[in-house]
C-alpha cells in the first residue's frame, strides 16, 4: 500500500507540476487589461473600415452593374441597328443585283441587234453593191440606147431628107 501511495503521489505530482507549468505558459501568454482594450478598440475601428469598404464595394458594384446594363442596352441597340442596316444593304444589293441583270439582259438584247443590225447592213451593203451594179450597167445600157437612138434619130433626119428630096422629084 506504501508503494502504491508513493507510486499515486509521485503520478499526482508529476500532474500537478504539469498543470502549474501550463498555468505559467498561460499566464505568460495573458495580455494585460489595457492593452486588450486596445486591441479590441483598433478591432472595433478595423471592422467599421470594413463595413464601410464592403459598403463602398457594394455601391461601386451596383454602379458598375447599371453601367454594364446600360452598355449592353446600348450595344443592344447598335447592334439592332447594326443588323436593320445590314438589312437595308443586303435588300439594296438584291435591288440592285436585279437592276444589274435586268441591265445584262437589255445589253445582251441590243448587243444581240446590234449583231442582227450588222448582218443586216452587210447585207444591205451587198444588194446596194448589187444595185450599183445593176445601176452602172442599166446606165451604161441607157448611155448605149441613147447612143443608138442617136444615131436612128440621125438616120430618121437623113431619110426625111432624102424622103424630102425624093418626094418632090417623083412628083415631078
Amino acid at each position: 500500500q506504501l508503494l502504491e501511495a508513493k507510486a499515486s503521489l509521485s503520478l499526482a505530482q508529476t500532474q500537478h507540476a504539469l498543470q502549474l507549468q501550463q498555468a505559467k505558459a498561460q499566464i505568460n501568454n495573458m495580455v494585460p487589461k489595457k492593452q486588450f482594450e486596445q486591441l479590441q478598440d483598433t478591432l472595433r475601428e478595423e471592422q467599421c473600415k470594413t463595413q464601410q469598404l464592403q459598403e463602398r464595394l457594394q455601391q461601386q458594384a451596383e454602379q458598375t452593374c447599371r453601367q454594364l446594363v446600360r452598355i449592353q442596352e446600348e450595344h443592344e441597340h447598335l447592334l439592332q441597328a447594326a443588323v436593320e442596316q445590314a438589312q437595308g444593304l443586303d435588300h439594296s444589293l438584291r435591288n440592285a443585283e436585279a437592276m444589274l441583270a435586268e441591265r445584262a439582259a437589255q445589253l445582251r438584247d441590243a448587243q444581240a441587234q446590234l449583231s442582227r443590225n450588222k448582218l443586216l447592213i452587210e447585207e444591205l451593203r451587198g444588194e446596194n453593191r448589187r444595185f450599183a451594179m445593176t445601176l452602172q450597167a442599166a446606165e451604161l445600157k441607157q448611155k448605149s440606147m441613147e447612143e443608138k437612138n442617136q444615131l436612128l434619130e440621125e438616120q430618121a433626119s437623113a431619110l426625111k431628107q432624102l424622103i424630102g428630096k425624093i418626094t418632090p422629084a417623083s412628083l415631078s
